[in-house]
């Protein structure tokens, strides 16, 4: 192999490496959509699931809902090609709800019957509440299932200042409600569906951007590396004429 050759070949392992380095954090593991909503309230939130495998689909879906601060209703939407099923389990301390004492609330949520193929995801839209208000932030373990017997485990907590787990759980921010009582214990209403979507798909675009932004850079490293491997190269030949 000649030195020209050998500096391609260089450049293009360079150049992988480095496309894989910035768009690495954004392959999708199991991940709660939107990313925070307002404590004290009602909210429509989706588990986002997709396929990692090239040879296998995904047929099971467990979400795990905290213990330390439980919710007292969970109500999945239904979604085509799946069943699911929600388990409750005794608390500790019962809850109030509408003025009812309430000593039980959903602890488990499975999806099983359908299929994400490989090279797709599905969300799993739920209304959850009433939210917390004085915690900042829920962690839903998920258990992720595929149709080779293969289950994967999203189940490792973040911690803040950590770098990110290799198999983190889905995590759902909650932040102060607002002044005009959106997601206050007294508010009426929950976020409905449509906007829960839209509210997805800015979270999607976004993510989309980011990766965009990855790849740019990515794609400005490898000119540069190319850059000082021509400059090389040409270097090597007038030393040699």
């Amino acid at each position: 192999m000649n030195t020209l050759s050998r500096s391609l070949t260089t450049i293009g392992g360079l150049t992988a490496a480095a496309v894989l380095t910035l768009t690495g954090p954004a392959f999708a593991h199991v991940s709660v959509d939107p990313g925070e909503v307002p404590q004290g309230g009602f909210a429509t939130i989706n588990f986002k699931v997709p396929n990692e495998r090239d040879s296998a689909s995904t047929s099971k879906l467990e979400i795990t809902l905290p213990t330390d601060h439980p919710v007292a209703s969970v109500m999945p939407e239904p979604v085509p090609g799946w069943d699911v099923k929600v388990e409750k389990a005794k608390l500790d301390k019962p809850l109030t709800m509408h003025g009812e004492e309430i000593d039980e609330a959903p602890s488990k949520i499975t999806w099983s019957g359908g299929t994400i193929e490989p090279g797709t995801f599905q969300r799993f839209p739920v209304s959850i509440g009433r939210l917390p208000e004085d915690a900042d932030q829920l962690v839903f373990k998920a258990i992720q299932t595929y149709d080779n017997d293969e289950v994967v485990r999203w189940i490792e907590a973040p911690k803040e200042g950590a770098d990110e787990p290799d198999h983190p759980a889905p995590v759902l921010a909650l932040t102060p409600a607002s002044d005009d009582g959106h997601g206050s214990p007294d508010s009426q209403g929950s976020q409905s569906g449509e906007d829960a979507q839209n509210t997805a798909n800015a979270s999607e675009e976004k993510s989309s951007m980011d990766t965009t932004a990855r790849i740019l850079a990515a794609i400005g490293i490898v000119t540069g590396i190319g850059g000082i491997g021509y400059g090389v190269l040409a270097g090597r030949r007038r030393s040699a004429a």
